[in-house]
């Protein structure tokens, strides 16, 4: 494997150790590709050889998540590990609903994705890798940093670019929260985690039946709260004003 020789620092990438060969095969689309095998927080990811795994970033019911170096593009990325994607019928179709879209959105305040990769012949990995973002808005809600006006209003002006992005495509996301809107230094932000939206058509919902069982709690609009099925993207705009209110 190429040594990676950058600004990020060796106690950094400590986090992680690698093994040059791999049991299994790594597809890219159709092709295979060279991979390796490194583990993160005790999470193996067999990976394209040309992404050095630096660090764990979070964790959830559907996947692990690492901070990733493309060492091609010389940039940093992270790549979410969905395990055993297809055993259970509820998880393989989130996981497939969320690839489909984030296949499909392109906008600087949406977090879509740059490359899937996958086990095979077994698919029982799957790796979605996507723009790196250094934090997310629950964090910064919960630090000490202290928001001015002007920060609450750029987030807020770029959540609703975001939106406005994925409503004109008939998408409604049903899971706006802080830990869903990733930020950085720069306080530029995009909307992430697809596993609940839907694309929404004219009679009705495009690729299942709308549940009551969306959005986070603290931030469900009314019509969810009194266990309607006929609602559409304004839940998304309500839990908005959830998060500024917050």
């Amino acid at each position: 494997m190429a040594t990676y020789s950058s600004g990020y620092s060796s106690d950094t990438k400590s986090s992680s150790t690698s093994s040059p060969r791999s049991e299994k095969t790594v597809m890219n689309g159709s092709l295979p590709v060279k991979s390796q095998t490194s583990f993160i927080n005790g999470t193996s990811f067999t990976l394209d050889q040309k992404y050095l795994p630096l660090k764990h970033i979070g964790s959830g019911a559907y996947g692990t998540v690492c901070a990733a170096i493309d060492m091609e593009l010389d940039a940093k990325v992270a790549i979410k590990k969905i395990s055993n994607a297809f055993d259970d019928v509820s998880d393989a179709t989130r996981a497939i609903r969320e690839i489909k879209l984030l296949q499909n959105l392109q906008h600087e305040n949406v977090c879509g994705m740059r490359e899937l990769l996958y086990s095979y012949p077994c698919v029982d990995e799957i790796y979605i890798v996507m723009p790196h973002m250094s934090s997310d808005l629950k964090k910064i809600i919960f630090s000490s940093n202290i928001l001015t006006d002007a920060h609450i209003q750029y987030i807020a002006y770029q959540i609703l670019r975001g939106l406005k992005y994925l409503h004109s495509a008939k998408i409604v996301h049903r899971d706006i929260k802080p830990s869903n809107i990733l930020i950085n230094e720069n306080c530029d932000l995009k909307i992430c985690d697809f596993g609940l939206a839907r694309v929404m058509t004219d009679n009705g919902d495009d690729d299942a039946k709308l549940t009551e069982y969306v959005v986070t709690r603290w931030y469900r609009a009314p019509e969810i709260m009194v266990a309607t099925r006929t609602y559409d993207e304004k839940i998304d705009v309500w839990s908005l004003g959830c998060i500024l209110a917050e």
